[in-house]
Parts: C-alpha cells; structure tokens; sequence
C-alpha cells in the first residue's frame, strides 16, 4: 500500500511543473527589454534580432521595388537581351549564404555561448543594411 501512495504526488508534481513551463514564457514575454540600453544578454540578443528583422523587412521592400523595375525592363528588352531581374534573384540568393556563413564565422569567438546569439545576429543586421544601401542604388540607376 505505501508504493501506491507514493506515486500519487507524482502526477500533481508533474501538473505544477507543467503549470510553470506554460506560465514561465508567458511572464518573460511581459517584460519587454528597453533595447535603447539593454542590460542583460537575453536582452541584448532580443534586441539585436528586433534590429536585424527591422533592416530584414527594409531589405525586402527595396528588393520587392528593384525586381518590380527589373522585370519591366526585362520585358522592355525582349528575352534575347533579358534575364536581368533573374539575375537579382540568384545574386540575392548568394548574398543569403555569403551572409549566413560570413555572421556564422563572426560569432565564433563566443561559439556556444550566451552571446554568440547577439554576435551572429548584429553581423546579419550589418550586412542587411549594406545591401539595402546596394538595392537602393541600382533602384536609383534602374528608375533613371
């Protein structure tokens, strides 16, 4: 009799824990880091990665008007002298895996540590940002 008793916290046990696992995300995503001076490496991950998804979507709205402007050129130019937006695309696809793999190699310095996360991730934000500034600049000699 006493083994039978003594299984019976076991699945209270398990609620509780379960009850914090499900409360615990729900009380960090309620506190918001100020990213204009994060104070801890969680924060400062979270940050870095709101700024590189910032420069992502401003990286994705150039690259959304330059293909728009490729393809009306292309279709100007006729299939014997197209193909120029198709180009963006597979220079853009390069410029992913140069890019992954570059910030990859950044972050190794702190490789497997709590900041290496914040490494790979400013470096990604970097390098999205130079390439907004090179899609702006072939919008502005495309829109000519």
């Amino acid at each position: 009799m006493p083994l039978a008793h003594s299984r019976a916290p076991l699945p209270i046990a398990g609620l509780i824990a379960s009850a914090f696992f499900v409360a615990a995300p729900a009380s960090l995503a309620a506190q918001e880091p100020d990213c204009r001076d994060p104070q801890t490496q969680a924060a400062m991950n979270i940050c870095a990665r709101r700024d590189h998804e910032a420069a992502d979507r401003a990286l994705n709205r150039v690259y959304r008007d330059l293909r728009t402007a490729l393809q009306e050129r292309d279709r100007e130019l006729g299939p014997r002298l197209g193909g120029i937006e198709a180009a963006l695309v597979a220079g853009q696809r390069g410029r992913i895996a140069y890019r992954d793999g570059h910030c990859t190699v950044a972050g190794a310095e702190a490789r497997g540590g709590t900041m290496e996360p914040l490494l790979v991730t400013t470096c990604k934000a970097e390098l999205t940002r130079h390439r907004t500034r090179e899609l702006n600049e072939l919008l502005d000699g495309t829109a000519r």
